[in-house]
């Protein structure tokens, strides 16, 4: 109970400097090792550790383990989380939570990756949608949204080459709106901003983590972008776990400027961060990561946090790992955590259950939370008012 307390103490401390640009750092566990590359960007790990267990849990399918923050993923240093809203986008496949963790005085958005047998999401990230998009209000910055092209390399490495090079003659034509959609065209968008609004004013302006694996991480960057624009830079911040590249250099530049907290963590030879590909040769041109990396990776078999410089492309970091050599089970833990779908059934046959089940369980279940729960499923909210369950 006394490490508890002081692993909730130390992860309290660390969100004031949110996340990670501070001149002091907690520090690795034994087996971890965190190189700050001499710079004054400092990665701490137990902040990350509890973060990377929401994006975990997020993946969850049983919606009613979530609702009462009893899942196999919700324990640890997440346990004690108050979950303020749970939604879920059958058709569309998207699913995300928020809610508040006191230990770190912080409303936390997580937002769930690709369930990787949804066939709503190989269409979405497999399906090229050739069509350009302006970010609003940055005319150069441009954005894409195809996602996950490592599934095709579960199977041959041969494939994972042809498409890469494939790719280098056919970006030029087009950018590609998936991610920026998932969020800004579905019920995310306006289902996040009112419930992190409503925390923030049950628990006064407390700062907002938003997070997310994969295409989740792709997604938490725009809910970030979207959130620090309409809060302000002070007030959000974001990590993300193994996400692909979301945009141009141009919007990397403007990202940067609303969210200069963000952290990227890569994971060894994960395959995502190198899709869509970058071209040092055209830094301006071709898509860029906006910064920072930090790269999770094995030396001498020790387990190595290595802070990557501001450019968001570090040589020096997933990107020294030679094509052939990049891959798919290494996006499927992150920080020793599982991060993938616990159920790799067809995601909205998945959805319609999980929120069946739900649904039987509100209404067999007198409500005794002290604040309700926003249940928002498809495109209609269900709000849980104790004084209304019977």
């Amino acid at each position: 109970m006394g490490s508890r307390r002081w692993v909730a103490a130390a992860a309290a401390a660390a969100v004031g400097a949110l996340l990670l640009l501070s001149v002091a750092s907690h520090g690795a566990r034994r087996g971890h090792s965190v190189d700050s590359n001499n710079r004054t960007f400092v990665f701490n790990y137990t902040l990350a550790k509890t973060i990377v267990e929401y994006a975990s849990a997020v993946y969850m399918t049983d919606l009613t383990a979530l609702y009462t923050w009893t899942c196999s993923r919700c324990n640890d240093l997440t346990k004690g989380f108050e979950i303020r809203c749970i939604i879920v986008d059958i058709q569309n496949c998207l699913q995300a939570f928020i809610g508040v963790d006191h230990n770190l005085n912080a409303v936390i958005v997580a937002i769930r990756g690709t369930q990787e047998n949804s066939v709503q999401n190989w269409i979405k990230d497999l399906v090229w949608k050739q069509v350009d998009l302006n970010y609003p209000n940055m005319p150069d910055a441009k954005v894409f949204g195809t996602n996950l092209i490592y599934i095709l390399c579960f199977f041959t490495r041969v494939g994972y080459a042809f498409i890469y090079f494939l790719m280098r003659f056919m970006f030029w034509l087009k950018v590609h709106t998936g991610f920026y959609s998932a969020y800004n065209n579905t019920l995310l968008r306006p289902a996040i901003t009112n419930a992190v609004r409503k925390a923030r004013r049950l628990y006064g302006d407390i700062s907002v983590i938003v997070t997310g694996h994969s295409m989740g991480g792709a997604i938490a960057s725009f809910c970030a972008l979207d959130l620090a624009i309409s809060l302000g830079s002070d007030s959000v911040h974001l990590m993300t776990f193994g996400q692909p590249r979301i945009g141009n250099a141009a919007f990397a530049s403007y990202f940067e400027q609303y969210v200069p907290t963000a952290i990227r963590v890569t994971h060894e030879h994960d395959i995502v961060p190198h899709l869509p590909p970058y071209f040092f040769f055209l830094p301006h041109l071709t898509y860029h990561h906006f910064p920072r990396e930090v790269w999770e990776h094995d030396v001498d078999g020790n387990t190595t946090f290595r802070v990557c410089d501001s450019s968001g492309e570090d040589p020096d970091c997933c990107r020294s790992v030679f094509a052939l050599f990049l891959s798919a089970s290494d996006h499927l833990t992150y920080m020793g955590v599982e991060i993938a779908a616990d159920d790799w059934s067809t995601c909205r046959i998945v959805m319609a259950h999980s929120v069946k089940r739900l649904q039987l369980y509100l209404a067999s279940n007198v409500i005794t939370a002290k604040n309700p729960v926003d249940i928002i499923i498809a495109d209609h909210s269900v709000q849980t008012d104790p004084s209304s369950s019977s």
